[in-house]
């Protein structure tokens, strides 16, 4: 009875200043919430809980039901995305595209639907520092009434590579070397100089767009073009932007570096305080649309996920506005459990095309299956709270909820279970021909006319002090690479690097 009365004063801290958590839990509650319980419900009696000493510890069952328990507190961290932040709010419809989209999350100008968004680094581990040079994920989940949607991306434009094999060779070099468990710089390049693709990504991890001034001041983008239908079944294919309402800001490896000693977590600390003060983060949704006709017309791959879309020859079209409001109110159960799917799609919205979405709707199951179960949609922050799910998914790792009830547990079956839906005007998603990617143009014309001069400055500066730990031999090749997209790139690269084996120790 406790608990029930005290759920919304509750929620009511967790959006004050983090720091203050404890002293304002005491200061709403007054008195003890209740009586403490062991996991099971049975009341602990104070001898048990205050002491073991000269006591068997067996017949203590608060003990063992706590230290058992201790032992089995974390579930698996993610491999990649682990570090990060989550907080809830909801997204508002401000433009009609329904001719464009038939999901109905998009139906109505005015729509609110529920939402949930992580924001997180991508190479660190859990606990590292937020402010880090590195790209980030930015992933919505959608709680429309056709179930969740969740649009998986990044901070940056563009994704390092198109072809889903080198994925994990990607993932490993970006993390610790396997024999000195440190990070190698030498495994970084020597990925970064073998896939020149991925310095459409790098250049701006390496610029100033690769440390933002907290998560608030962060866009977000689906990297993926996907393909959505209407009504008709007409398809159309979108980028989703998410472009913040307070400006992006960012801060240089000098401010970061400061930032990083006295406080790690920094960008989650600011995104919470920001909502607890009332000052909403926000972000404008805006798509670039194209027809069949235009992907067929255009001078470009336009599903090649290494590439950026021009927003001069496809503009973007606004959408809504997605606001945060809420911060969890536990932080394990909200946003450590909190799983996204790019597999997690709705009716008008069919998913990119590109080979790496495929692959990333196997992987990212089969990571929510390792760290969190079969029945991963069940928690309570997964679950698809807008609409009645009805699945032939039966039993395993709890938690299973009510199981299904009496339903029939196979399909097709001749006893009412539940039966699949028919959509008349289906249009399958488009096959595309993939081939190599060479963004050497893309690169260029963002190093000479996407940066100021003194932007251009830093991204030298940043990307000596990453490379000068590199064999030499890595150098020579990186310093080819950036001369290929741009003689000053490499000469400035290859400068910084002579300036500093002759600098006096």
């Amino acid at each position: 009875m406790h608990r029930f009365i005290l759920l919304i004063p509750l929620v009511l801290a967790y959006q004050s200043d983090s720091s203050k958590q404890l002293e304002e839990f005491k200061d709403i509650t007054k008195i003890p919430i209740g009586f403490m319980t062991t996991s099971n419900g049975a009341m602990v009696e104070t001898k048990h809980g205050s002491s073991t000493l000269n006591t068997r510890l067996i017949y203590n069952e608060y003990f063992m039901d706590s230290l058992t328990h201790f032992s089995r507190e974390r579930i698996p961290e993610r491999v990649v995305h682990a570090n990060g932040a989550g907080a809830f709010g909801f997204f508002e419809v401000t433009h009609d595209i329904s001719h464009i989209c038939k999901a109905r999350l998009f139906s109505s100008v005015g729509k609110k639907t529920p939402i949930a968004i992580r924001f997180s680094t991508i190479a660190n581990e859990r606990g590292a520092s937020n402010t880090v040079r590195d790209a980030r994920g930015f992933a919505v989940k959608f709680y429309t009434e056709d179930g969740n949607l969740d649009i998986v991306g990044l901070n940056q434009p563009t994704f390092v590579l198109k072809d889903p094999l080198f994925f994990t060779t990607f993932a490993h070099t970006m993390k610790r070397n396997p024999a000195t468990d440190l990070p190698d710089a030498n495994a970084k390049w020597d990925f970064l100089t073998l896939r020149p693709e991925s310095w459409n990504t790098f250049i701006r991890v390496f610029g100033d767009r690769g440390i933002f001034d907290g998560y608030r001041y962060m866009p977000g983008f689906s990297i993926h073009t996907y393909q959505v239908t209407n009504e008709a079944g007409t398809p159309y294919f979108v980028r989703f932007h998410f472009i913040p309402n307070a400006g992006e800001k960012t801060l240089t490896s000098e401010q970061a570096a400061k930032i990083q000693s006295t406080d790690p977590d920094y960008e989650k600390r600011d995104l919470y305080r920001a909502i607890a003060a009332g000052n909403y983060p926000s972000w404008l949704l805006a798509l670039q649309i194209l027809s069949l006709d235009d992907v067929k017309n255009a001078d470009i791959d336009v599903f090649d996920i290494t590439k950026i879309l021009p927003v001069d020859k496809y503009p973007l079209h606004h959408v809504g506005q997605l606001v945060l409001d809420r911060t969890p109110e536990n932080f394990f159960a909200e946003v450590e459990q909190l799983a996204y799917n790019p597999a997690n799609l709705v009716p008008g919205i069919q998913g990119g095309v590109d080979k790496l979405f495929e692959a990333r709707r196997l992987s990212y199951r089969d990571a929510l299956y390792y760290r969190l179960g079969a029945n991963f949609n069940n928690i309570r922050v997964n679950c698809p709270f807008n609409t009645k799910p009805l699945t032939y998914n039966r039993d395993g790792r709890p938690p299973v909820k009510d199981n299904q009830k009496s339903n029939p547990n196979y399909h097709p079956n001749s006893f009412n279970g539940a039966v699949s839906y028919v959509d008349f005007n289906y249009f399958e998603v488009l096959q595309i021909i993939e081939r190599e990617p060479n963004n050497t143009e893309q690169i260029r014309d963002f190093y000479l006319y996407g940066m100021s001069d003194e932007e251009r400055n830093r991204l030298i500066e940043n990307i000596r002090s990453s490379l000068v730990s590199a064999a030499r031999f890595l150098q020579k090749r990186a310093i080819a690479l950036f001369e290929s997209i741009h003689p000053d790139f490499g000469y400035r690269v290859d400068q910084a690097l002579a300036s500093n084996f002759t600098m006096p120790f």
